[in-house]
């Protein structure tokens, strides 16, 4: 997967709008769920905790814990160039549900 793929996959998701975010393109709904690096390698996506072990212990060459804090709170960093396109929109989805769940109602 490249980073164009990643960026047609997030838009696709409902109410998901993309923004520059530091040194990076950040794809949101009301809050941020994914964010792309500028040269498309890879992405850094908000899954819980535990949705992030079992991510990277299923798939460690594609999973990585960001390492930081935000890692710990489970950001967690995926290289595309390794991933399916199914590894892509599974982890889109997962991380664009948390954040439609932030949405005020």
């Amino acid at each position: 997967m490249t980073g164009d793929d990643l960026r047609k996959a997030a838009l696709a998701l409902p109410g998901t709008t993309e923004h520059p975010h530091f040194d990076r393109i950040a794809f949101k709904v009301a809050r941020i769920y994914v964010t792309l690096s500028h040269d498309g390698e890879t992405a850094n996506l908000k899954l819980t905790p535990d949705e992030q072990e079992f991510k990277c212990q299923l798939a460690p060459d594609i999973f990585q814990p960001v390492d930081n804090a935000w890692g710990r709170q489970g950001w967690t960093t995926m290289h595309l160039s390794k991933a399916t396109e199914a590894d892509l929109r599974a982890a889109l989805a997962l991380a664009h549900s948390h954040a439609v769940g932030k949405t005020k109602r």
